[in-house]
């Protein structure tokens, strides 16, 4: 037996997951509340505590971390128009692990930068203007931050050709250039920003997140929680050298504050005489719903399903459903109790899948042409995607997960969105996703048959 450990060092809980890599197989998870305002060690020895109690005392051969705890990794992005480098310093973010805390278009003002000094970012990435393009706005951006006391590193993705000008006037900041994001109009490349984004958030945030103080219990923390959790589906969506994945897929994490969306797909269309429109989709895409969460961010669900629907949902009538959701609003720790409790949290859970994937997947129209009838679409066409998995607490601790999951699916009454017509959901009932990301970067093989065994189906 040769036992590795994975640890998430979460805002709220840290989880760990003991596996023997020589059998493949999972031996126990665990989990305890994450102590980042004193010792970060002490969640994760308490979290180790409960999983000896399971497993027997382990020596483990390897320890590996990811971390979203102190807020994960805080982004601002600032690019040149909205819809194309300013979208493609969003996308490299979030592809990247982080959480996306401001995006600027255009020119910065005065006011701009004083909100970004003061909301403490990890990082900052600064874009715009494809190669021999647009120069001004990135030179003035970086002139106008240059002027400000430095606070973080600044990663320069954007015109090549004016991307050391950009580094002298940052000459007080901690800088990285990188290949531009949006080299050519219309183009991603946002692979170069990741990876640099990432091996950043590995040097230096997290001694600034206090993690260092976990380093001798462990052999590294690898990446931001998100980014473990992207490796985990394209790993299992793609497969690895020698081991067939499941193919395209939709990934939803439901939390209490957010809502996570992955896709690994090509998302292009499906429906002839059909034209793409805006930014070309990234084949793993990660999309964050901040205002979506089963606690902090309750009332986002209420204002994008309505109370209605969710008093149908769930049986409750509309002012005592308003009445049980301000209370959870207010004490975000409350677990279902009764039938009643669990019926509305189901109708909460529903509505979060529901929203999430309808933003995260793209939308397609008809169109009037010379040539006759056409269909214009934005986004991803996700409507093939055969697999949907499906994570977070209020998914994987009921038994009506896959009532929640069906909600993922095109909508006959809203036709115009490009979310799977059928798909087999798959739970990940022991929380090992993270992990599996994690155990992927050293073991792809092991990682991607454990996710085969673990991922159970879940029906309707």
């Amino acid at each position: 037996m040769k036992p590795v450990l994975l640890i998430d060092f979460g805002s709220t809980y840290t989880k760990v997951t003991a596996v023997d890599v020589e059998n493949e197989a999972l031996l126990g998870t665990a989990s305890s509340y994450t102590t980042v305002q004193t010792d970060i060690g002490e969640g994760l020895e308490n979290a180790l505590h409960i999983l000896e109690q399971k497993t027997g005392t382990l020596e483990f051969a390897e320890r590996y971390a990811c971390s979203s705890a102190a807020g994960g990794l805080r982004m601002i992005t600032s690019g040149l128009v909205p819809e194309l480098t300013a979208e493609a310093a969003k996308q490299a973010s979030l592809g990247a692990g982080a959480k996306v805390i401001q995006v600027y278009s255009y020119e910065l003002t005065k006011k701009d930068v004083t909100e970004i000094i003061n909301a403490h970012p990890d990082m900052i990435l600064l874009v715009g203007g494809t190669d021999g393009g647009n120069r001004e706005c990135i030179l003035t951006n970086a002139k106008k931050l240059s002027q400000a006391e430095p606070i973080c590193p600044v990663v320069i993705a954007g015109n090549r050709n004016c991307a050391d000008e950009c580094e002298e006037l940052l000459a007080g900041w901690e800088t990285h250039v990188c290949e531009n994001v949006m080299p050519r109009f219309n183009e991603l490349n946002i692979e170069p920003a990741q990876n640099e984004i990432r091996q950043i958030f590995l040097n230096r945030i997290i001694q600034a997140k206090g993690l260092s103080k976990a380093a001798e219990l462990i052999s590294g923390i690898l990446m931001p929680t998100p980014a473990a959790m992207m490796a985990a589906m394209q790993l299992l969506a793609e497969g690895s050298k020698t081991e067939a994945g499941i193919g395209e897929l939709i990934a939803v994490d439901l939390g209490g504050a957010t809502t996570d969306v992955y896709s690994i797909a090509d998302g292009m269309p499906t429906q002839s005489n059909t034209i793409v429109k805006g930014l070309a989709e990234p084949y793993a895409k990660r999309t964050v719903e901040g205002d979506i969460g089963m606690r902090y961010s309750i009332w986002g669900i209420v204002d994008a399903a309505g109370i209605e629907r969710i008093s149908q949902l769930s049986g409750i009538e509309p002012e005592h459903a308003k009445e049980m959701i301000r209370f959870l609003s207010e004490n975000t720790e409350t677990l279902p109790k009764d039938d009643e409790w669990e019926r509305l949290d189901f109708a909460l859970a529903s509505m979060a899948v529901e929203t999430a994937v309808a933003r995260h997947a793209g939308t397609i129209e008809q169109v009037y042409t010379p040539m006759g009838l056409a269909y214009s679409q934005v986004g991803k066409d996700l409507t093939p995607v055969r697999r949907v998995v499906v994570t977070g607490g209020a998914i994987i601790h009921t038994k009506r997960t896959g009532e929640i999951a069906s909600h993922s699916l095109q909508d006959p009454d809203q036709l115009g969105s490009l979310r799977p017509v059928d798909a087999k959901f798959l739970v990940d009932r022991k929380y090992i996703l993270a992990s599996m990301g994690l155990l992927g970067q050293h073991y792809p093989d092991i990682a991607l048959r454990i996710m085969k065994k673990e991922l159970v189906e879940a029906y309707e």
